[in-house]
């Protein structure tokens, strides 16, 4: 939902605001005597990083790093098991401490948030002064740290609030956003990945100056007409982006990180059906349909993929969604590559049932009675009622 905003102030002010190592902190937080050692929030020797403070990070450990390959580069590292539950209650703090400054406020992440402040200047002063008070009410009130990105739309906002970290606040005025963003990698445009920065770079264009310097007409040919006038716009410091209040949750998803690699497609393939057993079961909880199914895949050599579809109409049920999870995989044709990790995601969702389905009314059948079977779990336990091709290949081993 897009506000209306005070319209007495012409100029937009936008803050993006980022917990410093968000995970890492909670765990000094309840921990202190954690304070000034290498921390990594990670859970298995399987497993990745979900987190690292500053002084971890010195050692090379990054997010997303193979939890094994983290101990060995700091082996004296304290790891500590990840607690969602606990990080969602620090979160629920930090958005409140945000919606008292602006009702104009874009959760990103439990960590991480847009927010419009331009109304709320006349109440409690400048941008600069505005983005102070969040980050001690942060502080004082929830015992952890966050960088503060302060520019007059969402893209440059982002930017600065990861130029400034830690604990930090970088405020960049509308007249120092091109000298600020030119001299950047490509790299750091919005939408940008490492692919498609492969792709810039072979074109020689290495820094955000060399996008802004290039005809528009060029980067289309080059790149297509929605990237090209996507990354030219941006490279002049430009996103009509507005703060989007009360935007439900983007995706629900679920992954399984092995005790060992898999090459079984019959054994893969279950699993599938279990993760989309969780997925689906938390989509019809909150009364959902996704419209976008998509799947990942890690290797052994943790080199990742992911592949999806988007539906004409949206889907509940497990059947139904395994059905396209199923596909996606078989599509890929990995002849028994073996398998770290897999994972399902339900995106593009809606509220409201379909009124026609694209699969007649399966659709309704298959959700009535995983309906029922939704509520025998949560009464008699989870595996209590699973699918009958679960039951069987356990018996099997």
């Amino acid at each position: 939902m897009i506000l209306d905003k005070d319209s007495t102030s012409n100029k937009q002010v936008i803050i993006h605001c980022d917990m410093d190592a968000f995970y890492a902190s909670v765990a000094e937080l309840d921990d202190p005597s954690l304070r000034g050692k290498p921390v990594v929030v990670g859970a298995g020797i399987r497993g990745v990083v979900l987190s690292a403070n500053y002084v971890a990070r010195k050692f090379g450990i990054k997010a997303a790093m193979p939890v094994g390959r983290a101990k060995r580069m700091a082996p004296n590292a304290v790891f500590v098991s990840p607690d969602h539950h606990r990080y969602s209650e620090i979160s629920a703090k930090v958005m409140e401490i945000f919606a008292s400054f602006t009702p104009f406020v874009e959760p990103l992440s439990l960590d991480e948030a847009f927010m419009d402040v331009t109304g709320a200047q006349r109440l409690l002063g400048t941008p600069r002064e505005i983005g102070q008070a969040i980050r001690k009410r942060v502080h004082d009130e929830c015992g952890i740290t966050c960088s503060v990105g302060i520019a007059s739309n969402k893209f440059v906002a982002k930017l600065a609030s990861g130029h400034c970290k830690p604990n930090g606040l970088l405020e960049i005025p509308d007249d120092r956003v091109i000298s600020f963003l030119h001299p950047l990698p490509v790299s750091d445009l919005w939408g940008v990945g490492p692919k498609t920065a492969e792709s810039l770079q072979r074109l020689g264009l290495h820094q955000i100056k060399d996008i802004a310097n290039t005809p528009l007409d060029t980067l289309k040919r080059a790149l297509g007409d929605a990237t090209g006038e996507h990354l030219y716009e941006l490279s002049w410091g430009r996103d009509y982006r507005q703060v989007v209040v009360d935007d439900p949750d983007q995706s629900i998803g679920a992954n399984e990180t092995f005790s060992y690699d898999i090459d079984d497609p019959e054994l893969i393939l279950r699993e599938y059906l279990k993760l989309t057993e969780r997925a689906s079961t938390r989509l019809r909880a909150r009364n959902q349909y996704a419209k976008t199914i998509s799947i990942t895949v890690r290797f052994a050599d943790f080199k990742t993929i992911t592949r999806s579809k988007t539906l004409p109409l949206p889907i509940s049920s497990t059947h139904e969604i395994y059905q396209v999870v199923k596909e996606l995989y078989l599509a890929l044709k990995l002849d028994r590559a073996r398998l770290r990790l897999v994972g399902v995601s339900l995106s593009n969702l809606r509220d409201d049932a379909p009124e026609q389905l694209m699969l007649g009314q399966r659709e309704k059948g298959w959700r009535e009675a995983e309906s029922a079977v939704d509520q025998a779990s949560a009464r008699f336990g989870e595996k209590s009622v699973r699918p009958a091709r679960l039951y069987k290949r356990k018996k099997e081993e």
